[in-house]
């Protein structure tokens, strides 16, 4: 999760309150934060440079606070110290309003045709009458920074771009133009460059090469300009050093050029109603419209405020606390998000939530909950009786019945152990070569969920099967007395279109039994008793499963079969090749099993 550092007496300063580190601590778990760490910003200096610590006591603290990857209004110092205003009833909940402007005076972003191809949206705002000093410049520089490696992707689906308004005329025009024609003198620089000599010029710097990839093989580069053809930026790379905002900067045109809309409109959304309590007139955002050359237009930023409804059976039920409709209400507008109670024609109690445009996270009724949650405090949901069915856990509280796949999978565990084998975990990241060479595979590009920049060759890829993690066991524990039987009972990810983030998680379960003899009798005795267990006895006619060759790479032609139920396979078993077995340095013959767990619920 993403870690912002504030400066602890600033913080406390806008809190109204000073705390020690275990009351702030105490503070941020009961809002669903944390405090990570308490450093200094020479400290951090000195940790980069690996130099002796050698501490000041004049030093600035740093408090890193880590917050949810989704809640973006909590990047920067501001979000937080006014989420936990609200949050401690120091402060209402803001109300963010579009300033009352004719269309005629509002000012424009013309869109030409050709950015279709490259960065087909744009969205943009006003602040007006801002007030900045050192501290919140820098806490406005560092919100976009946190922005663009988080919710923009890098920078490859949003690009954010801060300007002096004073310093430029509108109308405004975003265009997409051949980078020879586009000269600008880009910010912290004084020279004029092309755009592709800055692509070459940036090859070099450290923070923005990364960025280059993005449009340097494009025949057209996205460029923004003001009525004098002036350039405001080349998202996005740079800003123009002729809009560049400093201290005294009192109305920022901010603009968002894109390929995702959706997320534009959230990032947009988040800076300026985050820094708006700088504005003049506190909360007011002034508008400004979008005109594409089809004739079409909009007006940014949208800061309506959408109304969820939520049932209060649904809150309480999944939290496993009986709560009052009054109760839900005003745990929910300390968490920023104001609450109505009405009643249902079923009696039941119905809490309308006015979701505020800060508040992006909020999706579904159980982001709703969650909150509700959170306000009550985790630690105060007591046990209140145990669960019915399965009891895995003592103590549970009534409403936290296991997940179906998870009761499974328990059950599962007992029935092994009880069979005489022993549950090991393995990662679900491994190298592309354990998962696919090491096992006399080949890679089809089809199945295995490849991570992009991984952090070192053991991270390439999600496992498309448990078997090279109870391999690899096998192989660093040969010394072990023979026989070793061992389990797992985990995760495989799978590449799959129908899912919306193109991959789907499936639950397996696999043994291996390495001894003196390969053992497949005992392996497969194993599945036999598995399939009692969840009842698909092989003599029941009415529900068959039944074993076929089959003619799998990792195991020996002619010992190795398929389990099939239902007229689907649903897992393999078989004597290991021994061409594997050598690849993992395992001396002794083994036995292996796997199937799919879920084909079973």
């Amino acid at each position: 999760m993403p870690t912002v550092g504030v400066g602890r007496d600033r913080l406390f300063a806008a809190l109204g309150k000073t705390y020690t580190q275990e009351e702030f601590e105490e503070l941020c778990f009961r809002f669903g934060i944390e405090l990570d760490d308490v450093t200094t910003e020479k400290a951090i200096i000195r940790k980069e440079k690996h130099l002796e610590d050698e501490g000041d006591d004049d030093e600035e603290v740093i408090y890193k606070i880590e917050v949810p990857a989704n809640r973006y209004d909590l990047l920067c110092l501001e979000g937080i110290a006014q989420a936990l205003r609200v949050f401690n009833g120091q402060q209402e909940i803001p109300k963010y309003k579009v300033a009352n402007i004719s269309r005629e005076s509002l000012i424009k972003m013309h869109v030409k045709p050709e950015t279709s191809s490259i960065r087909p949206y744009v969205v943009c705002a006003v602040l007006r009458g801002v007030t900045f000093d050192e501290a919140s410049y820098n806490s406005f520089i560092d919100l976009q920074d946190k922005l663009h490696q988080n919710i923009c992707r890098r920078r490859t689906l949003v690009a954010i771009g801060t300007h002096d308004l004073d310093t430029l005329h509108g109308p405004f025009t975003y265009e997409a133009l051949s980078p020879s024609s586009i000269n600008f003198v880009p910010l912290k620089q004084v020279k004029n460059f092309r755009a592709d000599e800055l692509m070459e010029f940036y090859k070099s710097d450290l923070k923005l090469k990364k960025f280059l990839h993005i449009i340097e093989n494009s025949p057209v580069f996205p460029v923004l300009y003001d009525r004098n053809r002036t350039v405001l930026s080349l998202p996005p790379i740079i800003n123009g050093a002729h809009s560049a905002i400093t201290l005294k900067t009192k109305n920022v045109f901010i603009e968002c050029t894109a390929t995702d809309l959706t997320k534009a409109k959230i990032v947009l959304n988040t800076v300026v109603t985050t820094f708006s309590e700088y504005c003049e007139k506190k909360f007011e955002i002034e508008p400004v419209e979008v005109v594409y050359s089809d004739g079409k237009s909009y007006i940014y930023p949208d800061l309506s405020v959408y109304n969820m409804e939520v049932s209060l059976s649904y809150i309480t039920s999944l939290i496993g606390v009986p709560l009052e409709a009054d109760e839900v209400t005003s745990l929910l507008n300390r968490m920023q998000l104001c609450a109505e109670q009405s009643v249902s024609g079923d009696n039941d109690s119905i809490i309308t939530v006015s979701v505020p445009p800060s508040r992006s996270d909020v999706l579904h009724p159980c982001d709703v909950m969650e909150d509700v949650a959170i306000a009550y405090g985790f630690n105060n949901v007591k046990d209140i009786a145990i669960a019915k069915g399965y009891n895995i856990s003592k103590g549970r509280s009534v409403s936290l019945k296991p997940l179906r796949l998870e009761e499974f999978s328990h059950i599962l565990r007992l029935e092994m152990a009880m069979c005489g084998f022993t549950e090991v975990l393995s990662f679900i990241l491994c190298s592309l070569n354990d998962n696919f060479a090491m096992l006399n595979r080949e890679d089809d590009r089809s199945t295995a969920v490849i991570i992009e920049n991984p952090r070192s060759s053991e991270n390439e890829t999600a496992r498309t099967s448990l078997m090279p993690g109870i391999l690899k066991t096998i192989g660093q524990n040969k010394a072990h007395p023979k026989p070793i039987k061992i389990f797992e009972v985990g995760d495989i990810v799978l590449l799959d279109d129908t899912k919306d983030v193109g991959a789907t998680n499936r639950r397996h379960l696999a043994a291996l039994y390495c001894g003196s003899t390969a053992g497949y009798e005992i392996i497969h005795g194993l599945v036999e008793r598995i399939m009692q267990v969840v009842g698909r006895d092989p003599r029941d006619n009415n529900i068959p499963y039944y074993l076929k060759p089959s003619d799998e790479p990792e195991f020996l032609l002619g010992t190795q079969a398929s389990i099939i139920y239902k007229g689907k396979q649903i897992g393999t078993s078989g004597i290991v090749h021994p061409e594997v077995l050598n690849k993992f340095d395992i001396p002794d013959p083994c036995s292996y099993f796997e199937l799919n767990i879920q084909y079973f619920l």
